[in-house]
This record gives structure tokens, sequence and C-alpha cells, in this order.
């Protein structure tokens, strides 16, 4: 592939930092993703600036995340973790700060800039006019689509989220699509011009998730070698549906009570969105349903360490009410572990259903209690659905995103020259 004509690109990620371990808080996918792209940009010889919100007197005005990339902490509002629903109030303070550490060097720094999530859209709006370079845009998740699949117990989101959304969708030259199915959903529900999107695959790190000893893992981790083991990953707010692993685990108990003393169900994550407001949310339910012993509650880790929770794991259970992606799911794929999925969104492509893992079309806790009692009563297409999603997972590597990400950043790029000659 010849090196591509780019220098430097800004990137914008307002509401949550690079830095942030994913899995709490505001830090999830968006994060990872950022981070293994940035990465490999700076590897092809882009340069990455990444942009975010400071929350902490204490973080450095810039910080190195590896050769070739800097983050770049802008203050803006209050130095505390604001959540979302207060962020709009703070985008003019940060975008005047962007735009300033712009103008500090010479004309023509950035080549282009690519916002994450609908506020660094906001902003990226404004820095495309002001600098005269083209905007690409990743929504990661879309407030229409939350509205129409609301998960129990969580908020509608606001109409200051789906204006500014079309606002983005409007404005941005390219529109990342994680999926075919998002890309249906940005055409379809925010009129986005279908030429102007691009459907990449995120990816996966699979020198970190990859095939381990299930039996090494457990020992790591202090769990049974001979029990069954379901995990959830991630942030533990309603959308991701962590109380419909619950309610699956007690219906598995109840069918079958000889599970009782050998079933472990573990959260590895923190809580997050709406889940904040309740944070012992999990125990309470899993303590009403009977499960406290069989519940592991355990905060968010490292990669290597959450590979281990994978390699560990019967099954991995991801009930998400929507995903533009799923990328929980296909880690745990790459580490050799089948998955039992909600068939939403982007896990319709994350999860090959019957060969990788189970996609479930009911949101009833005793569908998914029924996927995971077939593979627990069947050793051999548990074993099957474990090379399937190895072989799956294989595919993705972050690799692929980025020379397609790249394809995609010469080509506007080279149309913003074109239009500027002309």
């Amino acid at each position: 592939m010849p090196r591509p004509q780019l220098r430097r690109i800004a990137t914008v990620s307002v509401h949550t930092s690079p830095l942030e371990q994913p899995g709490t808080g505001d830090a999830g996918g968006l994060n990872v993703y950022v981070v293994e792209v940035a990465k490999r940009l700076a590897d092809r010889g882009v340069e990455v600036d990444i942009f975010t919100r400071a929350v902490s007197r204490d973080q450095p005005q810039v910080a190195e995340l590896a050769p070739g990339v800097l983050v770049r902490h802008l203050a803006a509002g209050p130095f505390e973790d604001l959540d979302k629903s207060d962020l709009p109030g703070q985008l003019c303070q940060f975008t005047f700060e962007l735009l300033r550490t712009e103008a500090a060097h010479a004309p023509g720094r950035y080549d282009l800039v690519h916002g994450h999530y609908w506020l660094s859209g906001q902003v990226g709006a404004v820095a495309k006019e002001r600098w005269g370079v083209p905007l690409v845009q990743s929504m990661h998740t879309l407030g229409r689509v939350k509205n129409a699949a609301l998960a129990v117990g969580d908020s509608v989101e606001p109409d200051v989220r789906l204006r500014g959304e079309a606002e983005v969708v409007a404005s941005a030259d390219r529109l990342v699509a994680n999926t075919d199915d998002e890309a249906r959903q940005l055409i379809g529900y925010y009129a986005a011009e279908p030429s102007r999107v691009a459907v990449i695959n995120p990816g996966v790190d699979l020198s970190v998730f990859r095939p381990g000893s299930q039996a090494a893992a457990r020992r790591q981790l202090g769990l049974p070698q001979d029990g069954v083991v379901i995990v959830f990953a991630g942030r533990v707010q309603p959308l991701k549906a962590p109380d419909v692993v619950l309610h699956a685990a007690a219906r598995l108990i109840a069918d079958f009570p000889g599970l009782t003393k050998q079933l472990t169900i573990a959260f590895v994550g923190g809580p997050s969105g709406t889940g904040r407001n309740d944070p012992d949310g999990l125990l309470q339910l899993a303590g009403r349903l009977g499960l406290a012993s069989q519940v592991r509650l355990e905060p968010p880790c490292p990669q290597p360490e959450l590979a281990d929770w994978y390699r560990a794991a019967t099954v991995v259970m991801v009930p998400s009410y929507s995903e533009s992606f799923g990328l929980v799911a296909m880690e745990a794929q790459a580490c050799g572990t089948p998955v039992v999925a909600a068939a939403v969104g982007g896990l319709r492509t994350a999860v090959r259903h019957g060969y990788s893992g189970i996609l479930v079309e009911s949101r009833d806790p005793g569908h998914y209690a029924r996927a995971v009692r077939e593979l627990i009563e069947a050793p051999a297409k548990l074993a099957r659905l474990a090379n399937g999603a190895r072989e799956h997972a294989s595919r993705f590597g972050w690799s692929a995103t980025v020379d397609s990400l790249l394809q995609l950043y010469t080509a506007v790029t080279a149309e913003a020259a074109a239009a500027v000659e002309a």
C-alpha cells in the first residue's frame, strides 16, 4: 500500500479520554477504538492529536499515548466527571480551546478532523469550517436508535442530542458506520446521503485477545475448574441489560438445581450512565433471585486480564438493547469463547449465529437461559462454536480497520483539495 499523503489528523473525543480504563463511567468501546486506531495510524506515519476534556487539575495538558500520538486535555467546565447530559453546555469552551491550540502552530497543522460521538462532531463541524479541512465522523451510538429500543429503567435521549446528531450528519464529509446495520440507521433515521456513508468494521487486538488455556485462566482468577462460568463484561447500565444475565441464570438453576453449586456469574466492569444511580442494584437483584453466592462483581481491568476472563468463561453473554458493533462479543470470540448475544444492531455482524455463537431474538431471559443450557448440555456443540468463534474473530484485526480508514481519509482530503482548486 502506498504511503498516505497525510501528515497529522485531529481526533476529537469530548466526553471520554482515551487514557481512561474502559468498562466504567463513559469509557467503553469508543475509547478502545480511538486508542487502537491512533496507535496504528502513527505506525503508518500519520501523527494523531486526540482532544478530550480535562476532568482533573492533575492531568497534564499534553500526554504521549504512544510515539506519534498525543492526548491534549482541554479545560472546559468544572474539573470533574460530568454527566454526558451536562456536556453540551461546555462545547463552546471546548471548541474555543481546541481552536486556540491549533492557532499556536503554523497554519495547516491538521489534514482532517475525525469526531467520535455526536458531541465531538459538533466541535469537529466548527473546526472543519475554521481550518478548511474535511470532517470524518463516527457516531458510535445513535439517540434515535436507543430511543426506539429503550432499556427498562433507562432515560430517553433528549431532543438536544437528536438535533445535534442531525446537524453533525449534515455537516460531515464522511460518516463512518461500524456495520451495514448502522449505515441503514444513519440513512433511515437521519437522512444521511448514502454516498457519504462508509462501512468500516472495528477490530480487535488479536495479539492480546487470543485463545489460551481455560484451566490456567480459571486458576489465575480463582474460579472452579469444573464449574459453569457466565461472564458479562463492560459498563453496568440498563442499556447493556446485565439484569437479563441474572434472570437467565436464575431460570437455569430453577430448571437444573444441580447447577447451584457449579454456576458462577461474573460481571467485569463498573456502573455507567443511569447505572450510576443504583450502583448496588445488581447485588440486590442477585439477592432477590437467590444468586448472591454465585455472583462475582469485578472492577474494570486491563486488556490482558480481561482476556483471561473471556478464556475462563463457558460463555460470554451480551444481551444489550442496542449495540453499534459489540466489541466485547468480538474480544470474547477472539479468545475462543462462544457468545450468547442479543440479535440487535452490530451484534448481528460481530456474532455469526450458529457458527461463533448464538443470537437471541427475544428479550425474554428464558430464551437466553435456553441458549446457554443447549451449550452446557452439548459439549460437542460448545467446542464447535469455540472453533468458529476463533475463526470468525480472526477476520477483524485492527490493521484492516486502519487500512480502510486511510483509504477513506486519502479520498476525502483529495476531494477537498480538488474543490479548492476548482
